[in-house]
């Protein structure tokens, strides 16, 4: 079924938010409450926003889900594209003449249609790390983000001082399809993915990415009443700039075990220089207890990408939320692999040696939480970074955390403009 590409959007919107008719009618951009703190920023490349759709409502705990959400999940073991049967008014023919983009005009203001009571989303600037000459081709921006599963924001995680109102999806997704369109990445690595049929796939598609997701085996969405079915890591890249070669799903190993985490490695080209890299995202195991298993799963996920990247032959780029500090040993793993590779957020620090203080802040109920647990490692002989986006400070973030009204996840998204060394096969 085919539907226009502002028609898409105006229904994604307004199947969550009816009460915006209005708002999203015709006439100019109603203002912005009064904000709490400053004015929303000019930003040269805030120039596109998106909304999604599918609503998941706020559901309570149950201590092994229901019936349907475990059929769910032993469908989704398939990994076929049933669960886009759910949303099928939403999701469009795959004809390549019917997928018309969306005007990112639109999007954005319909985007702040939703968003006209929230504060305003806070400046980030890029930190401008190049060393040599600039690249004749334009850099490669990667955006990685754990951008908060809805089902757990609602239902699990317990953000005692987050409002309920702010955990919303109805804008919630907006505020984190705003996010990503500020910053444009070309390639998208997400986690804790539960809209991906009804809101990211459909809407990242028009805007001219190509997206693969790889759901948990057992996902913990799915003891959430009226969860959207299951968590998982997304990879999107833009079609206009790269050409996929080959793309391979991972189910992560522990000690021979077969886990609930995953990984995505695919091998892109460049259509602009024809040079090849590959790029993967992963999810691996959360909390205190668990270090060997994180440890196990790190290095199976290291040695499924010697096999990809023909022992570092092909440039590698890896996001993800390691749910591990760098004092762990799977970070230490990724330190001394013989795919040589670094961490890019260390080069923010005055030595180039230091991973930030954070990359999540949060107040649970069982206290506040501050740590680096995502990365965006490198393979650092063949290719460089040329600016990275800061990071919130602690004012910004303000004394009740993440996730918060102004910002949608207890996760800061890492981005990273990326060049290829100019002789990559001497240098390796």
């Amino acid at each position: 079924m085919y539907q226009s590409p502002r028609r898409l959007c105006s229904a994604l919107l307004l199947r969550d938010a009816p009460g915006l008719r209005r708002s999203l009618a015709p006439g100019p951009r109603r203002p912005l409450a009064p904000p709490v703190l400053r004015p929303r920023p000019a930003s040269p490349r805030l120039q596109a926003a998106a909304s999604g759709a599918g609503r998941s409502r706020p559901g309570t705990v149950s201590s092994m889900g229901n019936g349907t959400s475990r059929l769910y999940s032993a469908l989704t073991k398939t990994l076929n594209n049933s669960a886009a049967a759910q949303h099928p008014e939403y999701l469009v023919s795959a004809d390549p003449e019917h997928l018309e983009p969306i005007d990112p005009k639109e999007l954005l203001e319909e985007c702040r249609a939703v968003l006209h009571t929230r504060p305003p989303r806070y400046q980030r600037d890029f930190v401008d790390l190049r060393r040599d000459c600039p690249s004749s081709h334009p850099p490669i921006r990667v955006m990685q983000w754990n951008i908060l599963a809805q089902a757990l924001g609602e239902g699990k995680d317990n953000f005692v001082q987050c409002p309920v109102e702010a955990l919303k999806w109805e804008e919630r997704k907006c505020l984190i399809l705003e996010e990503i369109l500020a910053y444009q990445p070309d390639i998208l690595c997400l986690q804790e993915v539960d809209h991906y049929f009804d809101t990211f796939q459909p809407l990242l598609s028009r805007l001219g990415y190509q997206g693969t997701f790889f759901p948990k085996p057992w996902s913990p969405c799915l003891d959430v009443e009226h969860n959207n079915g299951p968590d998982g890591c997304a990879l999107f890249f833009l079609q206009n700039r790269f050409k996929l070669i080959s793309s391979t799903n991972i189910r992560l190993t522990a000690m021979t075990l077969k886990t609930n985490q995953v990984a995505i490695a695919q091998t892109l080209e460049c259509k602009e220089s024809g040079r090849q890299f590959c790029v993967a995202v992963t999810h691996l195991k959360a909390r205190t207890g668990w270090e060997r298993f994180r440890s196990a799963q790190g290095c199976d996920l290291l040695q499924n990408l010697q096999d990809i990247t023909q022992e570092a032959k092909i440039p590698l780029i890896v996001c993800g939320d390691f749910n591990a500090e760098p004092t762990e040993e799977v970070y230490k793993h990724f330190a001394s692999s013989s795919l040589n590779l670094n961490s890019a957020y260390k080069l923010l620090s005055p030595d180039g040696q230091s991973e930030p203080p954070y990359t999540t802040w949060k107040i649970r109920t069982s206290g506040e939480c501050r740590h680096t647990l995502d990365y965006i490692w490198y393979s650092r002989h063949a290719l460089s970074v040329t600016s990275a986006l800061d990071l919130l400070t602690e004012e910004q973030i303000g004394p009740n955390r993440l996730p918060s009204f102004h910002y949608p996840s207890d996760h800061l998204s890492l981005v990273c403009d990326f060049s290829f060394n100019e002789e990559p096969n001497e240098l390796l």
